[in-house]
């Protein structure tokens, strides 16, 4: 009974990730700062836009390990 415990926790948490992945994805426009941070690069060509949130994901980065850290307490 104890492996059918962990599925079930896995799959539990799973379907938060899911849920909280699309919200984020739903909402993404709305979020003021992402992709706008200085520091982000964006280069526009005559016929295409090169666009690197270096900044953003450093920033996103660093909020996600702080998450996992305190959730792995």
């Amino acid at each position: 009974m104890n492996e059918f415990s962990t599925i079930g926790k896995f799959l539990i948490i799973g379907g938060i990730v899911l849920v909280l992945v699309g919200l984020i994805l739903s909402f993404w426009d709305k979020i003021p700062f992402i992709g706008k941070l200085p520091g982000d690069i964006i280069y526009k060509g005559k016929n295409f836009t090169f666009y690197f949130p270096i900044v953003t994901s450093i920033l996103l980065s660093i909020i996600i390990s702080i998450l996992l850290y305190i959730f792995k307490k």
